[in-house]
């Protein structure tokens, strides 16, 4: 089969299209045609060997695909050769095909394209397990997303919505801002033009918001405690603008505030299925509805995975960017 190589992290070009064995199916795993995987930031660092390698000696980037299911372990019940799924990954998605364990897949919610279903398993198993699993954000409540036009922010201002919460966001330009605005955003803050601390103070009367999520990391860090009202729960997925910070403790002590901080990658198989489970079940629903919607910027063939790269380092997009085996 096809896929796209990381031949050594960090060269210019490390991304090659190759032939490839095809993956060796285990018991518990069913065994995807690729539709559709798409573009993740730790791709991005994946390839210039600043993110931990995938497994085995084949590195095949890719966190999540959509496809047909071609074959099944013998220890899989639900899923069936000729269902149509989609999925969270560890690695593998950049190809034409993909074991995953079974537990790690979802169907395709009826409304959404067997292409641009896969655009939701990372960012919907990221934003439900950190924003609602564990910060436990709620109806009545004020959500902060950093990043509002990312492929993160477009789906956590959809679900946060949809729960009932007022959405804040950041992003860094106009029409970015009213990209936000469209999907549901409540106030919507040029990071550029304004100081993002300020303005949540003006909408929320000096108190703050009581969920923030954050995938800029140490820039952004003391600022977002400012931000938080009391009770207030911080949760870092990402350190885009850097990693290292200093922390006053007495800050969290002040208001109650709580910092979490994860990955999806990184998160055990038993614990990535407790998050797929609890998406079926939550979110889903939401996306049958047509209350929350897969928002994809653009599409690229496998053999242009540079250029693809490129436009998602750019920031210059709205939403998801998926490649096409």
């Amino acid at each position: 089969m096809k896929a796209i190589v990381i031949t050594k992290p960090g060269d210019p070009e490390p991304l090659q299209l190759q032939e490839v064995p095809e993956p060796k199916l285990k018991d518990d795993e069913v065994l995807i045609k690729v539709e559709a995987t798409a573009l993740n930031r730790s791709d991005t660092l994946q390839k210039k060997g600043k993110y931990p390698p995938p497994r085995g000696p084949i590195l095949i980037p890719g966190l999540e695909a959509s496809g047909i299911i071609e074959a099944v372990g013998k220890d899989v019940s639900r899923w069936k050769v000729g269902d149509q799924v989609c999925c969270l990954l560890f690695d593998g998605g950049y190809a034409e095909k993909v074991a995953v364990p079974a537990a790690q897949v979802l169907p395709i919610p009826s409304g959404v394209s067997l292409k641009d279903a896969a655009a939701l398993p990372e960012v919907a198993c990221t934003v439900w397990s950190t924003v609602f699993m564990t910060s436990r954000l709620s109806a009545g409540e004020s959500f902060l997303v950093h990043g509002g036009s990312s492929g993160i922010g477009t789906f956590a201002i959809q679900i946060a919505k949809y729960v009932g919460a007022r959405v804040f966001v950041t992003a860094g330009s106009e029409e970015k801002l009213a990209f936000c605005k469209n999907l549901g955003a409540d106030v919507c803050i040029n990071y550029k033009t304004e100081d993002f601390v300020t303005r949540v103070k003006e909408e929320t009367g000096g108190k703050g918001v009581d969920v923030i999520l954050d995938s800029i990391g140490a820039p952004y860090f003391k600022k977002n405690l400012e931000s938080l009202n009391h009770d207030g729960r911080l949760f870092v997925i990402g350190t885009i603008g850097g990693s290292v910070t200093e922390l006053d403790l007495r800050a969290l002590f002040a208001k109650r505030l709580t910092l979490q901080a994860a990955g999806m990658r990184l998160r055990s198989p038993e614990n990535k299925a407790l998050i797929v489970s609890e998406v079926e079940k939550s979110v889903w629903p939401a996306i049958v509805a047509g209350k929350v919607k897969p928002v994809v910027y653009k599409s690229f063939p496998l053999s242009e995975v540079e250029e693809a790269h490129r436009l998602l380092e750019s920031s210059s997009h709205t939403g998801k960017i998926l490649l096409l085996p």
